[in-house]
């Protein structure tokens, strides 16, 4: 048998592979992103980046409504822009199979939430399946698939952040055929697919029934499993959860739970009559334990373990001990060389020649309150740039923006979004500005590619997710279609060209847009470009102009000016990119090329 090492991303996109998918869409979301960037490289299968998370979902439908198994990929936070494809799925079913993969981000390492979507299983009367290791998010993968054939509904797949990225071997199984003689025919069924208010009523029962199904399916799902050691303990757990459990408590009697909607109530009876104690473990919210508690089952969970953040062996541990499950025992010596080489904390910035620094350097000298949104700009709003005034969720900023306006503010004002997330959710709020008339102004930072999550290619690029050649949106048109006036072009590295424009779209009537354009620094094209900056040591008189910018590579020296006292500037020549953000805002121009 065939082994490989896999992160939890790479083994979901295997065991799609295996069971066959033939349509995935995703818009990449960390987590998440890897499982789509894996799937583009198995031959047979169509996989694209879609604008934004319900586009990719309604893609999946589709792809299943005409008979293909398929799948959309998603981070927790992107199922909330996916929430009404995802529950008129839940309605309708489909003709084969739909997953859909939500990745969960418990402690927020790159979210601005920590959401439990079982929840939205639970809302929405979908299965909800968690495994707790790569093998298991690859075999999953085909369970659920047929699980969702088998009751004619979509299954949610949920994994965690350490079950994502972390790896492991997985044992390879062979590819379910998926060759065709010919195109089949649209199946058409117009009471079950178009969801008017009649048909819908009509569905609902159904629906309820299929809950009550997959409740007996629950009993004897092969992945929910009973591991008898200790009585005097009973777990009951699943997901990455469980891995931390088995560490802690190797001799306690565990129940692993594989499907975790809905549950599979003789099952958890039976298991805690075996038991003297029975708690849960689980991340992030209690709802395994809420819906013990609901079948009048004795059950602790969240009285012990935290509510909010990650779960792992320490905090686990800890937390057995303060509630008497465990004896205070030393600290295993993993446990404690981890906390003899904790390292002082990184606060996320900038990348050295970032493009969008130039534009904030821009916005704070005007004093201007900035609507933010999410992408690597998002860094932005950290000291010493404190450029960033909100930040809600993608394609939020221009909508707040427009508000401010309608709310009139002594300050001006303006939005930034990126690129991909303007092709997401910004195109309509910038419509709304223009139907609805603001002086609302709104920089595009458009650094041609969807950075933060690893460089991958959005409608303005020219490429599609498999390499195939594409349309290249021109946004300045796009933006001018939706009914801007005044619309903009300017190079994000030259700040007083972004000054400029800032200062006539703030003088115009009415809704302007700013693109501000540089490719992202590190980018195999961009990073060829790298000419590092320095600084004439004569000149410098350490006034700290070029500290407040926030790039990595401008660093205090040892060398302090007789006259003012502060340290003056140096630059890692190692990081600078030539950027001249710095260059632009030095006064007593310090800083030039080396060559120069």
């Amino acid at each position: 048998m065939k082994q490989e090492f896999l992160s939890g991303d790479e083994a979901i996109a295997r065991g799609a592979f295996e069971a066959g998918v033939r349509v995935a869409a995703a818009y990449p979301g960390t987590p998440s992103t890897e499982i789509l960037e894996t799937l583009a490289h198995y031959q047979d299968v169509y996989s694209e980046w879609s604008p934004n998370e319900k586009v990719a979902l309604d893609v999946a439908v589709g792809a299943a409504y005409a008979g293909s198994r398929a799948m959309a990929v998603m981070k927790h936070v992107g199922l909330n822009v996916a929430a009404d494809t995802f529950f008129y799925a839940s309605i309708t079913g489909a003709e084969a199979g739909l997953v859909v993969v939500t990745a969960d981000d418990p402690d927020m390492h790159s979210s601005q939430n920590e959401q439990d979507n079982r929840h939205y299983a639970r809302f929405a009367r979908v299965p909800c399946v968690e495994p707790t290791d790569s093998q298991e998010a690859k075999d999953l993968v085909g369970a659920a698939f047929d699980i969702s054939e088998q009751f004619d509904t979509p299954v949610l797949l949920r994994i965690t952040t350490r079950i994502a990225h972390s790896s492991g071997l997985v044992a390879l199984g062979e590819p379910r055929s998926t060759e065709r003689d010919a195109p089949p025919e649209y199946r058409v069924d117009r009471a079950k697919y178009v969801m008017v208010p009649g048909n819908a009523r009509r569905r609902h029962p159904i629906i309820e029934d299929r809950v009550t199904q997959l409740q007996a399916f629950a009993e004897t799902f092969a992945y929910n499993r009973v591991e008898l050691g200790n009585t005097r303990l009973g777990i009951i757990t699943g997901g990455i959860a469980y891995q931390y459990a088995r560490e802690v408590f190797p001799d306690a009697s565990f129940l692993q739970l594989g499907m975790t909607y809905p549950l599979p109530e003789k099952l958890i009876r039976d298991f805690a009559n075996r038991v003297e104690q029975l708690i849960v473990i689980e991340e992030l919210d209690p709802f395994i334990e809420e819906q013990i508690r609901l079948l009048g089952i004795p059950v602790e969970g969240k009285s012990i373990f935290p509510l909010c953040g990650e779960l792992d062996q320490t905090i686990v541990r800890r937390s057995a001990i303060k509630a008497g499950l465990l004896d205070a025992s030393p600290s295993p010596p993993i446990e404690q060389k981890e906390q003899d080489s904790a390292l002082p904390g990184r606060p996320p910035l900038l990348c050295p020649g970032c493009p969008h620094r130039g534009v904030f350097v821009a916005t704070n000298k005007l004093k201007l309150v900035v609507s933010g949104d999410i992408g690597c700009y998002t860094l932005g709003f950290l000291p010493p740039l404190g450029a960033l005034h909100s930040c809600g969720c993608m394609g939020a900023s221009i909508g707040v923006a427009h508000g401010i306006s309608k709310a009139d503010i002594a300050q001006k004002h303006v939005a930034v979004i990126g690129d991909s997330t303007f092709f997401h959710s910004g195109i309509p709020a910038l419509l709304n500005v223009a139907y609805n008339q603001s002086d609302t102004v709104t920089i595009i930072l458009d650094n041609r590619t969807t950075a933060m999550t690893g460089h991958q290619e959005n409608p303005a690029t020219g490429k599609t997710l498999m390499g195939q050649p594409a349309h290249e949106v021109e946004i300045e048109d796009l933006v001018r279609s939706l009914g801007i006036p005044l619309v903009l072009t300017v190079d994000a590295y030259d700040v007083k060209a972004v000054e400029t424009a800032l200062r006539q779209c703030l003088d115009s009537e009415g809704p302007a847009v700013i693109v501000a354009r540089r490719e992202c620094a590190l980018l195999p094209e961009a990073r060829k470009q790298w000419v590092a900056l320095s600084i004439d040591a004569e000149r410098c008189n350490g006034c700290g102009l070029c500290f407040q910018i926030g790039c990595p590579a401008v660093i205090r020296s040892d060398v302090v000016d007789a006259k003012s006292g502060r340290a003056k500037a140096q630059i890692d020549v190692l990081l600078c990119t030539g950027c001249e953000i710095c260059a632009q805002v030095c006064a007593r121009k310090a800083i030039s090329f080396r060559d120069a």
